[in-house]
Parts: C-alpha cells; sequence; structure tokens
C-alpha cells in the first residue's frame, strides 16, 4: 500500500509554488521524471489526483489543496526539528539541567555557570539546588544531566553505582568559633585541641553531616545543637553556644563575629567534590561542554584555595 512520505510532501509543495513538474525538478535538483515519480506515488496514497493540467502547467485539486495544508504543516515541523538538532549541536540553542548540593552553588557553580553562559549564550542553564543524595537520584532517573555533589572520605553515596563520579576538586574543612574563644586568635589549631568542645552540626549523628570526617581523629564529637541552615549554625557558633566545621567554598560567605580556622591532623579534614552523570549514557553536548567549564572553574578554586592557605 502506498504512503505518504516527507519527500512526496516536498515535491508536492515545490510542484503547487512553482505550477509545473519542470520548475520544481529545477528547484529540487531532481530530473522531471523524478518529481513525476514522486507525484504518482502521492496521488497513489492519496487516492486522488493531486493535479490537474493547465495551459501553462499544473494546478491543485481540491484533494491537492487538502493534503498541501497538511505537508506545509508537516514540513514546517520537521525543518524546525532538523534546525533544533543543529542548534545543540552547535550549542546555539537548547537546555542543559544541572544539579548541584547548597555550598557548591556558594562559589563553584557560579563561576562555571557564568563561563559557559558566556561561549554559550544560547543554551539555557537550568539549575536546581539539592542534597547530593537527591542529586544522584536524579541523574539517575534522568530528571538531571549532571550534578555537583560531595562526598567525605571512605563514605558511599546512594546510587554511585549507577553514576559515573569525576573528581572536580577538594574542599578543606575549617573550624568555625566565636571570636572569644580561646582559639580564636590563632591560624591553624590540632584536631586534638577539640575534644572538649560543644559541637552544631546538621544531625545529632556525626556520620551524617561534615562532622564525618572525624574519622581521622581519636575521639567522637559531642553534638549539643542540631541545625541544617548555615545561618542558623553559625548564629549558634556567633553565640558561643559551640563550634563547627566550615567548607572552604562557602568562606567567603561567613559572618564577621565567627573566625575560621585551619585544622591539622594526621589526615587531611577535606571533602571531594565530584561530577555525577548516569552511567552508560552519552552526555548532550550541552552537558559536555558544561561539564568542562565545572572542572576549569574547580581547577581555579583549587588553586586559590592553595594560595589562602599558603601552600604550594
Amino acid at each position: 500500500m502506498a504512503e505518504l512520505t516527507l519527500v512526496g510532501m516536498r515535491v508536492l509543495r515545490a510542484v503547487a509554488d512553482r505550477g509545473s513538474f519542470t520548475a520544481a525538478a529545477v528547484e529540487l535538483g531532481y530530473t522531471q521524471s523524478a518529481v513525476s515519480r514522486q507525484v504518482a506515488a502521492m496521488e497513489a496514497a492519496a487516492g486522488a489526483a493531486l493535479f490537474s493540467r493547465v495551459p501553462r502547467g499544473v494546478a491543485l485539486t481540491e484533494a491537492g489543496r487538502v493534503l498541501l495544508g497538511h505537508a506545509v504543516a508537516v514540513l514546517d515541523q520537521v525543518d524546525a526539528a532538523s534546525r533544533d538538532l543543529a542548534g545543540l549541536r552547535s550549542l546555539s540553542s537548547g537546555r542543559v539541567r544541572l544539579g548541584a548540593f547548597a555550598t557548591s552553588v556558594a562559589a563553584l557553580v557560579p563561576r562555571a555557570v557564568a563561563a559557559f553562559r558566556a561561549r554559550h549564550p544560547g543554551v539555557t542553564v537550568a539549575l536546581r539546588e539539592g542534597t547530593s543524595g537527591s542529586q544522584l537520584r536524579r541523574v539517575v532517573s534522568g530528571s538531571a544531566d549532571l550534578a555537583v555533589v560531595g562526598r567525605l572520605p571512605e563514605m558511599a553515596l546512594e546510587g554511585e553505582d549507577r553514576v559515573v563520579l569525576e573528581p572536580l576538586m577538594d574542599d578543606p574543612l575549617l573550624l568555625a568559633v566565636p571570636l572569644g574563644h580561646r582559639l580564636a586568635r590563632r591560624r591553624i589549631v590540632d584536631v586534638e585541641l577539640l575534644s572538649d568542645e560543644a559541637w552544631v552540626a546538621g544531625s545529632t549523628d556525626p556520620r551524617e553531616t561534615l562532622l564525618g570526617a572525624w574519622r581521622w581523629s581519636s575521639w567522637e564529637p559531642d553534638v549539643r545543637y542540631v541545625a541544617r541552615e548555615w545561618t542558623a549554625k553559625l548564629g549558634l557558633v556567633a553565640a558561643g553556644l559551640g563550634v563547627t566545621l566550615v567548607p572552604s567554598l562557602a568562606a567567603t560567605a561567613v559572618r564577621r563575629d565567627v573566625a575560621l580556622l585551619r585544622l591539622r591532623s594526621d589526615q587531611p579534614a577535606t571533602r571531594s567534590i565530584v561530577l555525577a552523570t548516569r552511567a552508560g549514557a552519552e552526555p548532550s553536548p550541552a552537558a559536555a561542554a558544561l561539564a568542562e567549564a565545572l572542572h576549569e572553574a574547580a581547577a581555579e578554586l583549587s588553586a586559590e584555595l592553595q594560595r589562602r592557605a599558603g601552600t604550594p
């Protein structure tokens, strides 16, 4: 059974526009016989003649006019799809979905997105902030193209077996203390001096927070106050109710009545910032370009953090 085809629709439109098979053949780069065959195939599919002979060429029949209206709409949609796909390949249009945990949105992610947008202004970056666990679930489900997540040493992330994790940077952890604290005037403090401190954390279970890094210490932190938001944590610290850990990425946002100290220990007090993409999925050109911008921004920030800490 004959079927309507895209090639046939293009021929139909060209013949209708030019008024003759010969002129349509010239426009399309076909032979006149090829145009005739396409029109015949379309007429067989339509079950009716599409053109009638007139003194100076051909004219649409009623069936031809009906089919032409649909053909124009279909061809416009196909052409639009081709343009959109070309835009994705050339990064002149499109959309990329990025997930990120809160602290990374303070410094790393904005820098990368700004660089990406400067290079590819036609591509929209849809950013969604959330916990590292929720971002991994979004990548696995396909609702995010890539995500920036944080992990502590030797701690597995839920769902990480279904994603590809690429290291971006190490984020050193700093100790936040009130300005009147006994250690506030120091630049570096040994972790063994902190065993008697009261702590502010996002959970009473240290392993579920940044205090999970305490695997490199010989004692367990005493969590006295639980607060999930940084404004609340630092407010409690500033009031002298405890101390907490702050990622270096968030250091510029710390209030002035809180002092930040570097930590000295046998193992570095850091968490890893990694980039997650879905395992087995080929990234889009936009996602690949944004990943490159994230790696570049992470390298820049790492160098800045090293200079700030006075390390080579």
